[in-house]
């Protein structure tokens, strides 16, 4: 495939393997930022991307089949895609089964279709990954390939998910469908500690968190936070339970292998800040966030024995402890879940994209979006006000 715009052609292949691309040339593209410090997040980095799929986490058997697209100008990289072929929606949190339903139900076949995205992950970050320099005509080459790809293909469609608002609105300009969703976030006003952010709450609000934590501390046992070499391998023997027990309830199979976990160990431990919780000096549960450089990411809980209010301690208070003892802006919680706003987690907007190949129906999803941007814009502005904020405090927000 080329790319026919001004300038030097480029020229986008497909690869079925990151072992086809050197770590340096993608990550060149995927998070030039890495050399001075951390990635913004580690979700598109050659590491975390090739710990999926050595795992067996994704590739043959799972529905997500790896199509990454490469970018080149001259015989340099410029640009990279985490692409994936799918046949079926599980394990991507922007949820597309009506529409699948929709076109099914009128005759046409949803499935297969290509994703770009990162599997099982619903936080927000570039997906469009582009060398400095490069932004637009990478970007453009990149999107001009995947649609090419889909059309020769014969499939019905082409998913760009939890991608930047700067490349929802770009994309929108070529000719894409945007989609505007929402999950709750928590942002860090340069609290000193958990007690800065405390006084920024309601006095109802802030009593109820502190009797959560108290309670949650109570549970006869010790909870610590830890990162890099503080992970040890029996510590993912631990969470693997948590995250089946956990996995099994919300998707029926968990969609990470236990050697993903093993790999992780190796390549990704000062990428994790994992919060475990013991008692009689056994895990009883867990909790597994992603650090980037500005953002925490919260994904995995999971535990062995239910205790009251341990899971808001585990997975929201000491995300928020470790965000401000590390400087950063904001906590992403994950997908769902309106509890979270009660627990001083806003709700924001994230963003995707869409081409459908039949006009007619992708015409339909045009007006479906359009009338869902207006219903989330509406919800964000109504639980917002719900907050635990103090008044005065939120209107210096807005």
């Amino acid at each position: 495939m080329t790319d026919q715009s001004p300038g030097p052609t480029l020229t986008v292949s497909v690869l079925t393997s990151l072992s086809q691309i050197a770590a340096g040339d993608w990550d060149a593209c995927a998070c030039p930022e890495d050399a001075e410090g951390r990635p913004y997040d580690p979700f598109t980095t050659h590491r975390f991307l090739s710990a999926l799929e050595d795992s067996g986490s994704v590739g043959r058997g799972t529905g997500w089949e790896p199509r990454y697209l490469v970018a080149e100008a001259e015989g340099e990289t410029i640009a990279v895609a985490p692409l994936y072929g799918k046949t079926h929606s599980q394990g991507e949190y922007i949820f597309d089964h009506n529409w699948a339903h929709a076109l099914e139900n009128a005759g046409g076949a949803y499935y297969p279709k290509l994703q770009i995205a990162v599997p099982f992950t619903p936080a927000t970050g570039r997906r469009f990954l582009t060398k400095p320099g490069h932004e637009t005509q990478g970007m453009s080459a990149l999107l001009q390939g995947a649609v090419q790809l889909a059309a020769e293909n014969g499939l019905s469609s082409l998913h760009t998910t939890f991608c930047t608002e700067a490349e929802a609105i770009a994309g929108e300009r070529m000719g894409l469908l945007r989609r505007v969703t929402q999950q709750f976030h928590w942002y860090n006003r340069d609290y000193a500690d958990f007690d800065a952010f405390l006084a920024d709450l309601s006095s109802r609000k802030r009593k109820t968190i502190r009797k959560e934590r108290r309670t949650a501390q109570a549970f006869g046992g010790q909870i610590e936070t830890l990162t890099g070499e503080a992970i040890r391998p029996e510590h993912w023997d631990a969470f693997w339970q948590f995250y089946q027990d956990t996995g099994a309830r919300k998707w029926g199979a968990p969609y990470l292998t236990r050697a993903f976990f093993e790999i992780a160990h190796e390549t990704l431990r000062d990428d994790i800040a994992l919060v475990l919780c013991t008692r009689h000096g056994q895990p009883v549960a867990g909790a597994l966030n992603f650090i980037g450089r500005q953002a925490l990411y919260g994904r995995y809980w999971g535990c062995t024995e239910d205790h009251p209010c341990l899971h808001f301690e585990a997975c929201y208070y000491r995300a928020i402890d470790f965000a401000i003892a590390q400087g950063l802006t904001r906590v992403e919680a994950g997908a769902q879940g309106d509890h979270k706003l009660a627990r001083g987690y806003l709700p924001a907007q994230t963003h995707s994209l869409h081409w459908i190949a039949n006009p007619g129906f992708s015409e339909a999803v045009e007006r479906f979006l359009k009338a869902e941007r207006a219903a989330v814009d509406e919800d964000i502005e109504i639980l917002t006000g719900y907050g635990p904020f103090r008044k005065t405090t939120q209107e210096e927000r807005e």
